[in-house]
């Protein structure tokens, strides 16, 4: 029996999310530092809680576009920690701007995707799970990625937030084999 996987539950907003977003390889380099942001927001909270504040967060930081929110000043930083419809913690806002501004390091060298794809090798690893217990936390891949994340200097990236960031863009098919959005998603892992 084909059925979605079970950690998206009944809220329509996470069904949608499972069904539209979740597990699909994505390149575009500001929607994976949004993402690793967002999963940075995430911890401590579950995902549900930032996604229901994902506008707000898209508002509040400027469509996440790196350029602007690298320029952030303090003054800057106190007003975003006034908007209740965003996760209001200052060590996550000020590493939202330091990310910012090494992002934009990374990308005008070997560029923000080939970065990130580089801990697969440019390609979707492939897991067959065929139930919640077979989910990993952390892999070996996202122990190097988050290593490699601090030494740059980003903060809240440990390797279970990375292994988060890496199932949420598609870097890893964690979708259950069971899961109709397994093979779908296993279709859209063509590499870049």
């Amino acid at each position: 029996m084909n059925e979605r996987c079970p950690w998206c539950g009944t809220d329509p907003l996470y069904v949608a999310y499972h069904d539209e977003e979740w597990g699909v390889p994505e390149r575009d380099p500001r929607a994976l530092w949004e993402k690793l942001v967002l999963d940075g927001f995430q911890a401590g909270l579950s995902w549900i809680t930032i996604l229901r504040k994902r506008d707000s967060f898209r508002e509040e930081f400027e469509g996440f576009d790196p350029e602007r929110v690298a320029n952030w000043d303090a003054a800057r930083v106190e007003k975003a920690l006034t908007n209740p419809g965003i996760v209001r913690h200052r060590g996550k806002i000020e590493a939202t701007v330091k990310g910012a501004r090494l992002f934009l390091d990374i990308e005008g060298g070997e560029g923000f995707t080939p970065y990130i794809w580089s801990f697969t090798g440019g390609e979707v690893i492939q897991n067959r799970l065929a139930s919640m217990a077979d989910v990993q936390a952390a892999t070996p891949e996202s122990t190097a990625m988050s290593k490699s994340l601090k030494k740059r200097g980003f903060n809240f990236c440990g390797p279970v937030i990375t292994y988060a960031f890496m199932q949420a863009c598609g870097l890893v098919n964690d979708h259950l084999t069971n899961c109709p959005r397994h093979v779908e998603v296993r279709a859209l892992s063509v590499p870049g």
